[in-house]
């Protein structure tokens, strides 16, 4: 199984010829739908031999909407996978071998568990999931991964708005419902709601205008509460964030003497965790409101300090050697700029949240030339159905 959710076959000139849908072992039939020189990318005609994971897809919609990977394999053989992707990514892309990968961390429940969406709008109207099959966005029936209540939400809303990039759905633990919406203008438009929900408008710089009701929505991790403005990036669903959270702190393994630097601290989920256990903390995010958010969230504490703007332009600017490094940064990674300066904190440990094992990868990579070494990693699933999961990796200098 290659990285992306696609298995991976070889021609007769050894050329990787990738799969989605199938499963290693299997005996396929195959229609090559694009050529390169160094590896091709087929479609799925005909299961010959299944492998004994191979198992009925549970969504009408499986195959077509691009939203799940894994559903013709069994949970088991998902997680399964996991250490093998993982491996040989950080071989591959990283020059890294002979890593300590432990045991992925499982996801329950796997089914009706995010607690956000993401829709767009469908041709002719309505509101669906990009096809890559059909290149376009298709209407959707269900959706087996997102929770009941967003799914009601979803089927509630009549929109009629021009120019709607994207609308985002999300539930809080307090089961408050919102909607953001990204659009064109950046004027906001005139709306009512006859039914309880929040509406917001995001902006370009991911901050929000609220234009009906609450202007944020509240998640719970391990029994506190945090407010999360439509803009910012939080865990779509409450398991995944605990699992984090205790792999973390497990991999961390602080005495409460650690001044900590944290890059990309969002609403300040992992921040109100590791404040609980280092003696001082420097926390570093972009998004405004995400700032204001953290600043809300982490009242209670007396140790942490807050910086708004990019990592590789505050970090240079701030008088201090940390003990331990944390970061958690998007699916692109960090940038080379952003390398450059936390590998200059000379940092003794440095622990990076990845929710993309191929620019984990790439970042290992210059970490490994400057001295890290990487110890263990682990593997959590975070959204089963789909080849999506974080890691959460050790490195010590």
């Amino acid at each position: 199984m290659a990285n992306g959710g696609a298995a991976m076959g070889k021609d007769n000139e050894d050329r990787p010829v990738f799969v989605p849908f199938a499963i290693p072992g299997e005996m396929v039939t195959v229609e090559i739908e694009e050529q390169k020189a160094y590896y091709a990318r087929a479609n799925l005609l005909e299961v010959l031999n299944p492998a004994p994971q191979r198992i009925e897809p549970r969504c009408p919609h499986f195959g077509e909407c691009g939203g799940c990977d894994y559903q013709q394999m069994a949970y088991e053989a998902q997680l399964a996978v996991m250490p093998q992707i993982i491996a040989d990514q950080l071989k591959r892309i990283g020059g890294l071998t002979n890593v300590t990968i432990l045991e992925p961390i499982p996801h329950n429940p796997v089914w009706g568990y995010r607690a956000e969406v993401v829709l767009s709008p469908v041709p002719g109207g309505g509101l669906g999931f990009w096809s890559p099959t059909r290149r376009q966005v298709m209407p959707i029936e269900t959706c087996l991964i997102i929770r009941e209540a967003l799914l009601d939400l979803w089927h509630d809303v009549d929109l009629d708005l021009p120019g709607l990039r994207k609308l985002t759905l999300r539930i809080g633990d307090d089961e408050a419902l919102l909607a953001a919406l990204e659009i064109d203008d950046v004027e906001p438009p005139e709306l009512e709601a006859d039914f309880p929900v929040s509406v917001a408008l995001v902006l370009p710089d991911r901050t929000a205008v609220s234009l009906v009701g609450d202007r944020y929505s509240v998640q719970t991790v391990n029994g506190r509460d945090f407010r999360v403005s439509p803009g910012c990036y939080f865990a779509p669903n409450s398991g995944m964030r605990t699992a984090v959270i205790h792999a973390l702190l497990s991999l961390a393994t602080l005495q409460g003497t650690e001044i900590v630097l944290e890059g990309y601290s969002g609403v300040g989920m992992l921040t109100a965790a590791l404040a609980e256990q280092a003696r001082e903390l420097i926390a570093i995010e972009i998004n405004a409101d995400a700032v204001d958010d953290a600043a809300f969230n982490l009242d209670h504490t007396d140790n942490v300090t807050l910086y708004q703007g990019w990592l590789e332009e505050v970090l240079p600017t701030l008088n201090m050697q940390p003990d331990v490094v944390v970061v958690d940064p998007p699916a692109k990674g960090l940038s080379p700029t952003a390398v450059d300066h936390l590998i200059a904190c000379a940092a003794p440990k440095l622990l990076y949240v990845s929710s993309d094992i191929a620019t984990l990868a790439r970042d290992g990579k210059r970490l490994s030339k400057a001295g890290y070494n990487l110890i263990k990693l682990q593997p959590i699933d975070t959204e089963p159905q789909t080849y999506h999961f974080h890691t959460i990796s050790l490195w010590q200098h």
